[in-house]
């Protein structure tokens, strides 16, 4: 088992749980922290979109930091952030200042930006024939964050003296945890670099089969980071309090990781296109669940069915990106893929609260269908133009 013989991969898996410890804290927490202490409930949504306006302003420096001085150095720097915006968060809510909670998330932000990175890492440290299984690996390191994120959020949110202020200081300690492991992770080399980022990046884009990626993964992305951030503060509406939304994002945290073990060895066999479209398929299943009624049961399920659709349509547009660059071309395309799911996820997050406000629950579960078919369409396009130019 690749896990057990790859000690980078074994850095990168314990990472990705680090990582997503602290995104379970902040997914179940934020947005209530938001509730209470924001001036209106359209604002509830606010310090979570702020969170990946720090992720999309992060994503291409990132890349381009490693693609010249390595992964180790991009990826501490990330979770340094992380460090620093958990503590800052933690002083506004103890403080009750609800501007410092909006902007400390962005520090949070570049962590996650840094952390996507870490399914990339996972891939140079691998043969291609090996890609889905490696990037699939450190993808499944969320499972142990499903298990423990949810009993340390329990156990630190009243640690303070001001609820959940504790929370953040604990998603802080994780964080730093994270940091001292990318100190020692191996760099796998650093990639001559050609051209200029924007002849290189729009280059890149002229490929369809890098826009079938993008659009695979972009697609499957911001229909996660919409519903998953709306469903806390739609149970909240149905009457749930904050226990029962933390099991139901434990489920669907438990949906985002565990299938990797079975989605990477597809990958490897029947090729990301077809996976992808299985992905997206679930998508579809998790939104009829969803709007199939308000009982806690439909919620769980439609989550956990959600975060399965999503992991399968992130690693095969991750494993997809890798047919259309050469490793000059290497943080050019990633950061491209990157920027995609950071601004899809940024939209979302932003127009959840609204959405949920306003439109109701219902019809955010019903827009993803359109959305779904535009990226596989998208997707195959690409295909039918790379069979052509291998016929020419």
């Amino acid at each position: 088992m690749l896990l057990l013989t790859n000690g980078s991969l074994r850095l990168l898996f314990i990472a990705q749980a680090l990582y997503w410890s602290c995104s379970l804290i902040g997914i179940t927490l934020t947005s209530i922290v938001g509730v209470t202490l924001a001036p209106s409930p359209v604002l509830a949504t606010l310090p979570l979109g702020v969170l990946m306006i720090g992720n999309l302003l992060a994503v291409h420096p990132l890349a381009m930091l490693m693609q010249s001085r390595g992964r180790r150095v991009g990826l501490f720097v990330g979770a340094i952030c992380g460090v620093v915006g958990g503590l800052l968060l933690a002083v506004g809510i103890y403080v009750g200042a609800f501007w410092l909670v909006v902007i400390a998330p962005a520090l949070i932000g570049v962590y996650q930006a840094s952390a996507m990175y870490y399914r990339y890492a996972a891939l140079e440290s691998v043969q291609p024939s090996q890609a889905g299984r490696a990037a699939a690996m450190v993808v499944g390191g969320g499972v142990l964050a499903a298990l423990i994120a949810p009993e340390v959020a329990a156990t630190s949110r009243d640690m303070l003296p001001v609820p959940f202020a504790g929370a953040y200081v604990a998603l802080a300690g994780l964080a730093g945890i994270a940091a001292a492991l990318m100190m020692i992770l191996p760099d796998g080399g650093v990639p001559a670099r050609t051209g200029s980022s924007r002849a290189v990046m729009a280059e890149l884009l002229r490929r369809p089969v890098i826009r079938g990626a993008i659009a695979i993964s972009a697609a499957g992305h911001g229909i996660m980071i919409l519903v998953m951030t709306a469903t806390p503060l739609a149970m909240k509406y149905c009457g749930f309090d904050v226990d029962v939304s933390a099991n139901v994002i434990r489920w669907h945290l438990i949906g985002m990781f565990l299938p990797a073990f079975v989605a990477g060895p597809m990958i490897d066999r029947v090729g990301p296109r077809r996976v992808a479209s299985l992905g997206a398929a679930v998508l579809a299943i998790s939104a009829l669940v969803a709007v199939s009624g308000i009982e806690m049961s439909a919620f769980l399920i439609s989550s956990f069915l959600l975060g399965i659709g999503w992991n399968m349509m992130l690693l095969a547009g991750t494993t997809l990106l890798g047919e259309g660059h050469d490793a000059s071309e290497r943080g050019h395309a990633q950061s491209l893929m990157e920027l995609g799911n950071s601004i899809t996820g940024t939209v979302a997050s932003l127009a959840s609260g609204a959405l949920i406000a306003g439109a109701g629950w219902n019809p955010v579960n019903y827009g993803m269908i359109p959305v779904l078919i535009v990226a596989l369409i998208l997707m195959w396009r690409g295909y039918v133009a790379k069979q052509a130019i291998a016929g020419a």
